[in-house]
C-alpha cells in the first residue's frame, strides 16, 4: 500500500466540539516529559551536581553565554533566558521524538476511513507554527514595552516627524506581521518536508533502514530549533533598546 502523506494534521478524537489531532497529542507528550524532567531535577539539585542536573547547568550556561554575545548584559540574558531557551528546547524535542522509531508506524484504523499516525511531529502542522510565531512576536513587542516604554515602541511603527520616518515606521508595523508569516512558515516547511523525505524514503526502501535521512533531519531540527531561538533574541534585543541605539544591536 503506497504512504498516504497529508499536509494537515489528522484528528484522533474530539473533547466536546474540539478536535484532538496526532500533533496535539505529541507535543503534548513533550509536555509532560518536560514537566517530569524539571521536578526530577529540581528535586535532585545538590550543591554537588549529579549527571542530569551538571547537564542541564552546561545548557543553561551555554545559553546564557549566547544570549550575553547578542544582548551584551547578563541580567537581561537572565531575564529573557526563559523565553528563548523553551521556544529551542521544545521545539527540538517535539521534531525529535516525532523522529523516534514506531512514532509515525502507531497507527489509527477508523471505519470508512484511511488509517492516520496515532502521533506526528508537531511543527509539521502549520497551526502548531503559527502559534509558536504568534506568541514569540507578541512578547517580543510587550519585551519593548517593558524595556523602553509603550511610546517610545509605538513611535517604531507610527511616527510622523518626517515622511521618511511616516514611511519607515510602516515599513517596520509590515515586519511584524512578516516575522509571524516568515517564523511560521520556515519551522513548518522544513519539518513537513523531512516528513515527507522518510515516509517516501521508507515506500522506496521498505526493508533499509533509513538511518542516513534520520541522521540528516536530527540535524535539520536542531538547526530549525536554533534558528527560531536565535531569531527570537535578535528581535528581543532590537525591541528592547532605544531606537538610537540600535545600531549596535545589529552590528
Amino acid at each position: 500500500m503506497s504512504p498516504t502523506i497529508s499536509i494537515h494534521a489528522e484528528e484522533i478524537f474530539k473533547i466536546g466540539n474540539f478536535p484532538v489531532t496526532n500533533t496535539i497529542l505529541l507535543s503534548t507528550l513533550v509536555f509532560v516529559v518536560f514537566c517530569v524532567l524539571v521536578f526530577v531535577i529540581r528535586r535532585r539539585i545538590t550543591m554537588i551536581p549529579n549527571m542530569l542536573q551538571s547537564m542541564a547547568e552546561l545548557i543553561l550556561e551555554g545559553a546564557l553565554s549566547i544570549m550575553d554575545s547578542v544582548l551584551l548584559d547578563r541580567r537581561k540574558s537572565e531575564k529573557y533566558l526563559p523565553l528563548v531557551l523553551t521556544i529551542f528546547l521544545f521545539i527540538l524535542f517535539s521534531n525529535w521524538l516525532g523522529l523516534l522509531p514506531g512514532v509515525g508506524s502507531i497507527i489509527v484504523n477508523r471505519e470508512g476511513e484511511a488509517s492516520i499516525p496515532l502521533f506526528r511531529s508537531p511543527a509539521s502542522d502549520l497551526n502548531f507554527t503559527l502559534a509558536l510565531a504568534l506568541i514569540s512576536v507578541t512578547l517580543i513587542n510587550i519585551f519593548g514595552v517593558s524595556a523602553i516604554g509603550l511610546r517610545s515602541r509605538v513611535s517604531v511603527f507610527i511616527n510622523f516627524k518626517s515622511p521618511i520616518d511616516f514611511f519607515v515606521g510602516i515599513l517596520e508595523l509590515i515586519s511584524e506581521f512578516a516575522k509571524i508569516i516568515s517564523f511560521s512558515f520556515r519551522l513548518f516547511g522544513n519539518v513537513l518536508a523531512g516528513e515527507v523525505l522518510l515516509t517516501i524514503m521508507a515506500f522506496l526502501m521498505p526493508y533499509v533502514p533509513p538511518f542516513p535521512f534520520v541522521f540528516l533531519e536530527t540535524f535539520v531540527s536542531l538547526i530549525q530549533a536554533f534558528v527560531f531561538a536565535m531569531l527570537t533574541l535578535i528581535f528581543i534585543a532590537m525591541a528592547t533598546t532605544e531606537h538610537g541605539e540600535t545600531e549596535g544591536v545589529h552590528a
